[in-house]
């Protein structure tokens, strides 16, 4: 609370000198910069030497955001898993750590029902299989699907400086990567949930830096390293992997034999992914050209089709909870409105991948169009952004594999502004940052309840505003395994509770929809030796989790 008293000492009648909140900010910000023009003397020989070695680079800007958010952990611990589509990337990401692509079907999936995630003809994650390597990794090297986030999020962060040296300078390049952890590191939603767009980020990069190499020096590394990004960009989102194609096609328009030439290498590259992606599709769904998408909105009715495509029906009973989530997408789908108010939308969506300091460098950007290679990332943005637009439904990360290209933009627009312009604006990108990130690390709560409304990007897992984490620590402290039956109120939104491990049997807590007590008793009589509770998800102010009682179940509002 001393904190949030400072800062009220900013209003004009509770300081000295009669400074308001406004000139206070002016004052710290002109202070910032100062202090930035007085260390750059000391910092920029450590810089130069940096950037001049891209391996020491490349593991510099890897380990920077992995470590500045681990600095936050005693404010902000390990995020946890919040709604249906963390729930569901992570229980693909446990799948894969027992070495397999799907689960066989509980006997009593009926329980087990919940959103995006299939229960028949396997019991399995509709998403694709690229954002969830990073969590199995996690899982299998650290026991924490967690620790996979912020190694996906320190290797795209080193892949975007890797790319950045085929389209400029070392220095920029470093610049640029120095950017990427501002912007995409320890205080982005990406690094602080599970079904954020790091693995797409990286094949991006992979993909846009083997581009100029092979332009400019064909070499056998970079037309596999093309394939590989290919390949998880494919794992990673299917749809926008049509994009990426084309764009590596136009890109190869001046230079088309460098694309002949690199052609096997990258098709030998990129066919490991197909092969998992039809493997996927058969251990899923039984057929080896039926994606987990497809199967679930056959089944469900979610995910939503396309714009121009009839909205889905499901075929077969829903819960009280899917039901929810198909009419919310279904409405998204018919309220998604014409193709250009809906495109310009997105564009301000766009913000996410540039700090408002950057968009200065677009106008001058736009003086390069006269070049091939600016026009294409120009065009490439655009046909994300475009295609993007033909579904209801937007998050940035579902175009995470041009944020590395956002990056090239601004700095392509940065070399070509006045020096000294160029480097107040680098300054401010690193004033944002410092004030945000400096702001999530006093951890007061008056504060942040006051500042983070007027954030437009940064989510850091604040707090325990759904009771997740005061119903774990309850199930944590209660000895042997656990079996919760969870109920909804006629007024549940969209909050999901029902999430379980790849075995289901094996877990040590069960969580099962409330089918009514004489259901609920074949699940009692299959787990004899669970102890069994009733969650009441929508109990106010929070979630209450008691005893089981096989009489009504009451919910109080």
């Amino acid at each position: 609370m001393y904190v949030f008293h400072l800062f009220r000492s900013f209003l004009p009648l509770r300081n000295p000198i009669g400074f308001g909140a406004a000139d206070f900010i002016e004052l710290a910000l002109a202070l910032l910069l100062v202090a930035f023009a007085l260390a750059r003397p000391a910092i920029a020989p450590a810089f130069r030497w940096l950037a001049d070695r891209p391996r020491w680079s490349m593991l510099f800007l890897a380990a920077l955001p992995i470590l500045l958010r681990l600095a936050l952990l005693p404010l902000y611990p390990v995020p946890t898993p919040n709604g249906a589509d963390d729930f569901s990337y992570l229980l693909l990401g446990d799948t894969l750590t027992h070495f397999r692509l799907a689960n066989p079907p509980h006997p009593l999936h009926q329980f087990f029902e919940t959103n995006f995630v299939l229960q028949s003809p396997s019991y399995s994650s509709i998403y694709p299989l690229g954002p969830a390597l990073p969590l199995a990794i996690g899982q299998l090297l650290f026991h924490l699907p967690w620790a996979g986030v912020l190694l996906a999020t320190g290797a795209f962060c080193a892949l975007c400086y890797w790319m950045l040296r085929g389209w400029t300078t070392p220095k920029w390049a470093l610049l640029g990567g120095l950017l990427a952890v501002a912007e995409f590191g320890p205080i982005n939603y990406w690094m602080n949930c599970y079904w954020g767009g790091a693995a797409s980020a990286c094949a991006g990069c992979l993909v846009f830096g083997a581009l100029p190499r092979l332009r400019d020096r064909w070499r056998p590394r970079d037309a596999v390293l093309l394939g590989v990004g290919i390949g998880l960009q494919m794992l990673s989102r299917p749809w926008e992997s049509l994009f990426l194609d084309l764009s590596v096609a136009v890109f190869f328009i001046p230079t088309w034999r460098s694309l002949i030439k690199a052609l096997p290498l990258v098709a030998a590259a990129v066919l490991p992914a197909i092969l998992l992606l039809l493997a996927q599709n058969k251990s899923v769904t039984g057929s080896w050209t039926t994606l987990p998408y497809q199967l679930s909105r056959y089944r469900y009715g979610v995910p939503t089709t396309f714009v121009f495509q009839a909205n889905a029906t499901p075929h077969g009973d829903l819960t009280a909870d899917q039901q929810l989530y198909f009419e919310g997408q279904a409405a998204a789908h018919d309220a998604a409105g014409a193709f250009l108010p809906r495109l310009a939308n997105r564009i301000a969506a766009d913000r996410f991948f540039l700090v408002a300091p950057l968009w200065l460098a677009i106008p001058v950007f736009l003086f390069c169009l006269r070049e091939f290679r600016w026009a294409w990332l120009a065009g490439t943005l655009t046909l994300f952004v475009i295609g993007s637009n033909l579904y209801p439904y937007f998050f940035p990360h579902y175009i995470a594999a041009v944020a590395g290209l956002f990056v090239l933009l601004a700095i392509a627009g940065l070399q070509r502004m006045n020096f000294l312009a160029a480097r107040w604006v680098l300054f401010l990108c690193a004033a944002h940052f410092l004030f945000w990130y400096g702001l999530w690390s006093i951890g007061d709560e008056a504060i942040l309840l006051a500042m983070t409304p007027h954030d437009t990007r940064d989510a850091v897992n604040n707090g325990d505003p759904e009771g997740r984490i005061a119903i774990d620590n309850q199930l944590a402290q209660a000895p042997g395994s656990q079996l919760v039956f969870v109920h909804y109120s006629p007024q549940h939104e969209y909050h999901e509770w029902i999430h379980n491990a790849a075995d289901i049997d094996a877990s040590r807590v069960v969580w099962a929809v409330d089918l009514g007590a004489s259901e609920n008793e074949k699940l009692e009589q299959y787990y004899p030796h669970r102890k069994v509770w009733l969650l009441e998800a929508d109990a106010r102010p929070a979630p209450r989790l008691i005893p089981y009682d096989t009489g009504p179940t009451l919910i109080t509002p």
